[in-house]
Order: C-alpha cells, then structure tokens, then sequence
C-alpha cells in the first residue's frame, strides 16, 4: 500500500507548467512541521516535494500561494539517476492525487473569488449528531 497525507505549508507560489503535450503539471514543495521537537530546540521542519498533474495543477495554481496551509494526499515515487560526475543520486517526491484547503483566507486579504466557503453547508454539519457506536455498519 502507498498512501501519504501531509499538512504543510507552501514554501513559494506554484508554477503552471506544460509537458511537450500539453499536460499541464506543478512542481512544489511544502514545509512539514515535526510531531516532536526537544525541549529547549526549535521546532523541525521537513521540505517535501511534491508533483501535482492536469486539474490539480490547475487547482493549485489558480487558489494556492506562498505561506498557505494545504492537505495533500498521494503516493510517493522514489527513482535514481547518475549526475554528470557519475554518482548515483536518489529522489523522492509524492504524486498528488488529491489537494485541499486546511485554513480559510481572510476576507480582506485574498482576491476576490479564492476563498473557499462552505456557506449554509458549514452549519449543518457542525449540527449533525455523531452516531452510537452500536449504530455504526463497521
């Protein structure tokens, strides 16, 4: 099985990008806070790079900037290449399958039509009630 979420922010704006046949595709990289930090050290943090294709690119490039907290679900791809002094190098990146908003814009902060709302549909489900565990089917 190779499922990965991460929670991270967005270390620059994302870039929109085409393959030779018109594929749109992002590359970016999203800094992940650690679980565990020492007492008495700073926080650590993980750069992970992660590779976003067709509408998903679109997505993140149109609503997602620097700084922005954003959910990321995938699959990680590892592969090696020789560099031009004939070492062998090593990568690791996760393939999007699946972005999302984790925080909301303020009003006054983002451009018109980037925030994500969930409007009535918010109330409701904070109101919905949580089931019985008799009353669940698993």
């Amino acid at each position: 099985m190779n499922i990965i979420a991460l929670v991270g922010r967005l270390t620059a704006d994302p870039e929109l990008k085409h393959t030779q046949s018109g594929v749109a595709v992002s590359r970016f990289s999203i800094a992940v806070d650690r679980a565990y930090t020492k007492q008495g050290e700073e926080k650590q943090v993980d750069f992970i790079n992660v590779v976003a294709w067709r509408n998903s690119a679109e997505f993140l490039c149109k609503y997602f900037s620097k700084g922005q907290r954003i959910g990321v679900q995938g699959s990680v791809r590892t592969g090696s290449y020789m560099d031009e002094n004939g070492i062998k190098r090593y990568t690791f990146e996760v393939y999007a399958d699946r972005l999302e908003f984790v925080e909301r814009k303020e009003q006054n902060s983002s451009p018109a039509g980037t925030n994500y709302d969930m409007g009535e549909n918010q109330a409701d489900f904070e109101n919905m009630p949580i089931p019985h565990e008799e009353d669940l089917p698993f």
